[in-house]
């Protein structure tokens, strides 16, 4: 099975995760924490700025690893790094995504998130969230 190595970033801004719908896949319409593929010669992190700078206009820092999902899709595995985030400079715009929204730590439940992202945000329930 082919696997599929990505970066994702859990932004954080105002008590609430920032969550983007897909607008392109077998999964479209499905709520992903964005982020992306890491290219040749990349860190974790650099890919993880590159792809949020790319998807969403804005330029984030990355605070801290959160933990590693591994999760069997139906024709790939995936391999999803995930890191707490905040915008450093710039606005959230969404260039790649059909929508966007804040969410709530009570509320994530409610979103109709992605399967692998599902794992993250069962990790991001439990955390403190200052920002």
């Amino acid at each position: 099975m082919k696997t599929i190595h990505v970066e994702a970033a859990v932004i954080v801004e105002n008590h609430k995760i920032f969550a983007a719908r897909r607008s392109y896949g077998e999964f479209k319409g499905y709520w992903e924490f964005p982020g992306g593929k890491i290219e040749k010669d990349e860190t974790p992190e650099t890919a993880l700025r590159r792809e949020i700078k790319e998807e969403l206009a804005a330029d984030i820092k990355v605070d801290r690893f959160l933990g590693t999902v591994d999760y069997d899709y139906p024709h790939f595995h995936l391999t999803m790094e995930c890191y707490l985030c905040h915008v450093a400079r710039g606005t959230l715009t969404i260039l790649e995504h059909s929508a966007f929204r804040w969410v709530r730590k009570e509320e994530l439940e409610k979103v109709d998130w992605l399967p692998a992202d599902k794992i993250a945000v069962e990790w991001v329930k439990g955390l403190k969230i200052s920002r």
